[in-house]
């Protein structure tokens, strides 16, 4: 995609009786801009395909395929971690949705059901997959966590074992029975 402007389509131009297909393949610029906004430190391939198809007489159903090498800091070492991902992505959209009424909304079962928008932004649900299937918690090969030890100059620094909130009570109890805790 050359143009960076979101594919917008207005679903009531499009043919109610066909399949509309798309594909978008974001240039370097889009990507880059994408991988900012989602904060991760690149994006080396992204492509999202598919078709939004009509479903009875005002519903659609979106089916696509998300394909992408993203490149996010390691959780440990904040070293560059690319993975590829490839997602099946599908949505419903339904005239149907109820209006939130209150203050409590109720979300349907089915995550996959939205209320069916005038216009659809592909590029917001490209990005929204996007998001959705990443890494929560990037790790290099070979990084690990380990213990890192704080402490005031002078004092011993508090580990797992000195941290034990009941180390000291066995202790205490015992002088209890031996009458060392009374005079």
């Amino acid at each position: 995609m050359t143009d960076p402007a979101p594919h917008i389509l207005r679903l009531a131009d499009l043919p109610s009786r066909k399949p509309t297909r798309f594909a978008l393949r974001p240039d370097e610029g889009a990507r880059a801009r994408l991988a900012a906004e989602l904060g991760l430190l690149g994006i080396d391939r992204l492509s999202f395909t598919g078709a939004l198809t009509p479903k009875g007489r005002s519903d659609w159903t979106l089916e696509a395929a998300l394909d992408a090498r993203v490149v996010q800091p390691c959780v440990v070492t904040a070293e560059p971690v690319a993975t590829d991902l490839s997602e099946t992505v599908e949505r419903i959209y339904t005239a149907d949705m109820p209006e939130p009424e209150g203050d409590e909304v109720e979300m349907p079962e089915d995550d996959r059901v939205e209320a069916l928008p005038v216009t659809l932004d592909l590029t917001a649900v490209m990005a929204e997959a996007l998001s959705l299937s990443l890494p929560l918690y990037p790790r290099a090969p070979g990084a690990r966590f380990g213990q890192i030890d704080h402490a005031a100059p002078g004092t011993e620094a508090l580990t797992d074992e000195t941290a034990k909130p009941f180390a000291g009570l066995a202790d205490l109890l015992k002088k209890g029975e031996d009458g060392g805790g009374r005079g």
